[in-house]
């Protein structure tokens, strides 16, 4: 089992989280086993969202999805998002 973990500041969470809730499709296609989504409690705009793979690869592949990419802009991530890879 793989973890993808991706940290980002958000302009405003609830937009984002609109966003986020509307691209499970991608998720599922891009074989996303699970995860889960946190904020940081001293500031709500920063958000910290857990994926699980079944290997990295597929984690690493995910993170070049340009729907990924796409929706990210539409959800006004600010700043480029921090992605680490843990098996």
């Amino acid at each position: 089992m793989a973890l993808l973990l991706i940290l980002h500041r958000v302009a405003d969470y609830d937009a984002w989280r609109q966003v986020y809730d509307s691209v499970a499709d991608m998720r599922e296609s891009a074989h996303v086993t699970g995860g889960s989504v946190h904020r940081m409690a001293d500031d709500p705009n920063n958000v910290l969202v857990l994926h699980y793979f079944d290997s990295v690869e597929a984690a690493r592949a995910f993170t070049t999805l340009p729907k990924l990419k796409e929706a990210m802009q539409r959800a006004d991530v600010q700043g480029e998002p921090r992605f680490e890879f843990y098996e």
